[in-house]
């Protein structure tokens, strides 16, 4: 019985050391943000946009991606082809908080920032807290998010 036990133990201790080495951390989000930046106001929007669609492109590492949207909330790109196309503008997280409208009022203050919230990981589909790095380009906010 201690053997199976410590069999399980051991697994478990794999199996939560490959998942939380497959999350991208806050400095990769923001460099992986930075590159697309670059590339966006290099290539333009339509090759731009694009790129950022490709599953497993340029622009997603480990769980990180980038995600693209109007100034009204319109999703351009995503890794979640579902969303392409929705208007998250009212979309609040379980908690209540207005965080696709908190990171479009502040795209137009300020042309960047970040923002937290908590969305559901699809990995175990409980709501984690989740920030975003964001930046507005030409009246596009492109934005990297990571699981904290």
């Amino acid at each position: 019985m201690k053997k199976v036990l410590s069999g399980f133990i051991i697994l478990f201790l794999i199996v939560g050391l490959a998942y939380a080495q497959a999350r991208g951390n806050s400095a990769e989000a923001k460099a992986l943000l930075d590159k697309a930046v670059v590339f966006y106001k290099a290539n333009g929007p339509e090759k731009a946009i694009a790129a950022f669609n490709v599953p497993r492109g340029q622009f997603v590492n480990k769980d990180l991606f980038i995600f693209a949207m109007d100034m009204n909330g319109k999703i351009l790109a995503h890794a979640d082809f579902h969303w392409l196309g929705k208007n998250m503008m009212s979309m609040k997280d379980p908690d209540g908080k207005a965080f696709m409208k908190e990171m479009i009022d502040t795209a137009k203050t300020k042309g960047k920032g970040s923002v937290d919230y908590k969305w559901a990981n699809p990995r175990t589909i409980s709501p984690e807290k989740k920030s975003s790095y964001f930046e507005k380009v030409d009246g596009v906010i492109l934005g990297c998010a990571y699981y904290k």
